[in-house]
């Protein structure tokens, strides 16, 4: 398998698939070309990734269906014979005459001297690339049984797999599998990057992901509004030199409130987190029996398991719910922080028990300055729907979750979105070694921080998401995925946040 991080020229916008179709065509007119000199841009730019991310590679086999996606890989499969590679071509229904430019296409290919074979785990096996153009971004259902049956034999194989636009059986705008999905290790997506392509189930299965706006993106971008933006840390300047003539005030007073009996371990992550990037000072509210875990090993923290007004009315900001737990010390300090949050209209990040807390609380607390960090269980519990249903539609269930509660959602996993009810960002960085106990608690703890330091809530949500994801990028580069820790992350949130 190949590496499946992404190439680090993707631009920062996302366009759903009926975007593009609907505006590719005007978009190649405003750039002196037409569609069918687009597919011959996308097979070549297809071919090209094969050469560069595979050189030594001989053996192609090309599967096509029946629409423009595999107009695109005759295209390829006529580009690699040129090239002097072997290349099978395999279609579900080979003697099928195509239409249109993908039509042209295939008769190009032909009359190349190329022919077309039903689909064999014999020709698979000859492969040492395949190339996949079985279906493009125009289905919207589930997947017949021979396309099916193709794509369950190559995700079998150890092959490696480019796939054209989309992996064969995505929905291009969620990620959502259709009942069938190729997972490739390369996908080259054009014109615009589709958001299903950037979050959850979708993220794995294109792999790495390599775009071209086959010269039509200046045009396509007057015509199509973005749907949302990625989020890459080279868009953020960082937080900037300290002034000479400043104190631990200047930086905030944030509070972090969690830590039940037992399970102390999280406030902390979330508490030291929030002083590695930058917080003036960090104040924690406590169960009583967790006081002496949070403090030992790290006196710059203030521990507390009394006097929680007091806590509330110093503070500029507040992370709620790391370890908070919903038994009744709970609840009663879960509401006692809310109704202050509230009254003050003091920035509060909201997290873990303290998501679940609201959501059978909801019509109690209207928050202005909040932000709400669920993953995918959280999310559902908070609107009442299946963890399923919030991972295949992971975009729809983000607005929601911001819609409600009238906060920026950060729905976490990979590719995590941020939404305000208004726009969606994605977070291209990140990597499967954060799925780590304590990962969550870390990044409460810098949302907080950033918050506590000035930052408006969408800018904390937007570059503390991104920093904490990035971080994550850094130990993984340094030590690999495997074993890391969540607190491994400190040391390299406090090296990029000082960039």
């Amino acid at each position: 398998m190949l590496d499946t991080q992404l190439t680090a020229s993707l631009p920062y916008k996302l366009y759903r698939a009926d975007q593009v179709r609907e505006n590719e065509q005007t978009a190649a007119g405003q750039s002196g070309c037409d569609m069918f000199t687009l597919m011959q841009r996308a097979g070549k730019a297809v071919f090209s990734q094969c050469q560069d991310l595979l050189p030594n590679t001989e053996v192609f086999l090309v599967l096509v269906g029946q629409g423009n996606n595999a107009g695109d890989g005759y295209i390829t499969a006529t580009h690699a014979r040129e090239a002097g590679k072997q290349v099978y071509v395999c279609a579900v229904e080979p003697e099928r005459e195509l239409s249109g430019d993908a039509g042209e296409a295939q008769r190009r290919w032909r009359a190349s001297g190329g022919a077309i074979h039903p689909f064999s785990e014999a020709l698979l096996e000859k492969a040492e690339v395949v190339v996949d153009a079985l279906l493009g971004t125009g289905i919207n259902s589930y997947i017949r049984n021979e396309f099916a049956d193709i794509i369950d034999t190559v995700n079998q194989s150890d092959k490696p797999v480019v796939s054209i636009d989309v992996p064969s059986g995505l929905d291009a705008d969620t990620g959502q599998s259709l009942g069938r999905c190729i997972q490739a290790d390369v996908t080259v997506t054009f014109v615009g990057i589709k958001p299903g392509l950037t979050t959850g189930a979708g993220k794995q299965s294109c792999g790495k992901l390599a775009f071209d706006d086959l010269g039509i993106g200046k045009a396509f971008s007057q015509l199509a509004k973005p749907c949302a933006s990625l989020l890459d840390i080279q868009q953020f300047g960082g937080m900037g030199p300290r002034d000479i003539h400043s104190h631990k005030g200047t930086y905030g007073r944030l509070l972090c409130v969690g830590g039940n009996r037992g399970t102390a371990g999280a406030i902390r992550l979330s508490s030291e987190a929030a002083l590695r990037s930058g917080a003036g000072m960090v104040r924690v509210y406590v169960h009583e029996a967790s006081t002496i875990q949070v403090s030992a090993g790290r006196p710059e923290l203030m521990v507390a398991d009394q006097d929680l007004d007091e806590a509330l009315e110093w503070a500029t900001c507040v992370v709620i719910g790391p370890g908070l737990g919903q038994d009744e010390w709970a609840q009663e300090t879960f509401a006692t922080t809310l109704k202050h949050c509230q009254a003050e209209n003091k920035p509060v990040v909201i997290d873990a028990d303290a998501l679940n807390l609201l959501g059978k609380q909801a019509t109690a607390f209207t928050l202005d300055e909040c932000i709400l960090t669920p993953h995918a269980g959280e999310a559902a519990r908070l609107l009442g729907v299946s963890v399923e249903d919030v991972e295949t539609e992971r975009f729809n269930y983000a607005r929601q979750c911001a819609q409600r509660f009238h906060a920026t959602s950060v729905l976490k996993g990979a590719g995590t979105i941020i939404d305000n009810e208004e726009q969606t960002w994605v977070c291209r960085h990140g990597n499967p070694g954060m799925a780590t106990a304590g990962s969550g608690d870390v990044l409460s703890g810098i949302l907080g921080a950033l918050l506590a330091q000035g930052l408006d809530r969408d800018m904390a949500a937007k570059y503390g998401v991104t920093l904490h994801a990035k971080a994550g990028d850094e130990v993984a580069r340094l030590y690999g995925q495997r074993g890391m820790i969540a607190s491994d992350l400190f040391e390299a949130v406090r090296a990029l946040i000082n960039q």
